[in-house]
């Protein structure tokens, strides 16, 4: 099915909703030759692609980035059981399907780093590389995430435990959407952020919320119609599709049994800015990479630059896909 473009959409790309397992994702793609699949993160949309797409389409490469299912134009389903691993997978391989390919280059943002690399991971015959901007790859390990989660941050407590419970979130989200994306994009950004490395923007304070780390300003990359939206977007679907992501991770951890410590060995590429306050507390994961992403092809920290790396350095991005791309072969 054929959607109409959006003013925010770039030029000659497509907007197409196509069916899978239990619903339907919405995607935007661009330019022909070999596919390679955008998964965004929290809480983003197939907009958080908006400059590679033209870019790769360049390259002369197809183009294509998703609303992960539980946000914009895709399905939202209300079982929380529907953001297991296993159906983001199964989404991207409908996805793939759908287009008429056969295999794709999957890259991925924060969560979609993490979707990207389970879907190569369980399912390598058809994820024949993986980029990921924001979040390195860690495999599945000996401690359940909620338990890890707990040990994290002493009186105060750790994000992701902060959005484990359904509907405590999303009452500080959505009585004002707009304002608390904004908060949360100046915060992990890196011309509006805390100092390079300040892991406080990740807890919260005892009977807080998250957003009393927030801080002001508005990101130079992030324009108001821009804001206006993302926002409209999450106003109407709501947050909870988003949350389900990290209501998930235990039931992850449950699924990937099989693949407890395996290594990722496809080609693969790593980008993240500098200042980004995720690496901080993801040091580890990286640090294993030699062990971890055996295929890795290059790894890049980008100077001056936060968590949202794809929007806040498009060039420098463009051009660090393009290469990597090109070392996979010819398009």
């Amino acid at each position: 099915m054929q959607q109409e473009a959006t003013p925010f959409t770039p030029a000659d790309a497509r907007h197409r909703l196509v069916d899978v397992p239990g619903g339907r994702i919405h995607l935007v793609e661009q330019g022909t030759g070999p596919l390679v699949l955008l998964v965004h993160g929290f809480p983003e949309l197939w907009y958080s692609w908006r400059y590679q797409l033209p870019a790769l389409a360049a390259a002369g490469y197809r183009a294509v980035a998703i609303d992960v299912r539980g946000y914009g134009r895709s399905s939202v389903p209300d079982d929380v059981d529907a953001y297991r691993i296993g159906a983001h997978v199964e989404d991207n391989l409908a996805v793939v399907r759908a287009l008429g390919a056969q295999r794709a280059v999957i890259v991925g943002h924060d969560w979609g780093s993490t979707i990207a690399a389970d879907s190569a991971l369980l399912r390598p015959d058809v994820f024949t590389a993986v980029g990921m901007l924001g979040v390195p790859y860690a495999p599945r390990g000996g401690m359940r995430p909620s338990d890890a989660f707990a040990m994290i941050g002493g009186d105060e407590e750790f994000y992701v435990r902060h959005f484990q419970e359904p509907g405590r979130a999303e009452a500080e989200i959505e009585p004002d959407v707009r304002a608390w994306l904004a908060g949360f994009y100046a915060t992990l950004a890196g011309d509006t952020g805390p100092a390079s490395g300040d892991g406080a923007v990740f807890f919260v304070p005892e009977g807080g919320r998250l957003s009393d780390r927030f801080v002001a300003g508005r990101p130079s990359w992030l324009t108001d119609d821009e804001l206006d939206f993302c926002a409209g977007e999450f106003e109407r679907t709501g947050l909870t599709g988003a949350l389900n992501r990290y209501r998930c991770m235990d039931r992850d951890w449950e699924d990937l049994a099989e693949w407890d410590g395996a290594p990722l060995t496809q080609p693969s590429l790593f980008v993240a800015g500098e200042l980004d306050a995720s690496i901080a507390w993801l040091a580890d994961a990286v640090e294993a990479f030699p062990t971890t992403l055996p295929g890795l092809v290059s790894s890049h920290l980008v100077e001056g630059c936060g968590h949202w790396v794809q929007q806040e350095r498009p060039d420098e991005v463009n051009r660090l896909l393009t290469d990597w791309l090109r070392t996979l072969g010819t398009p």
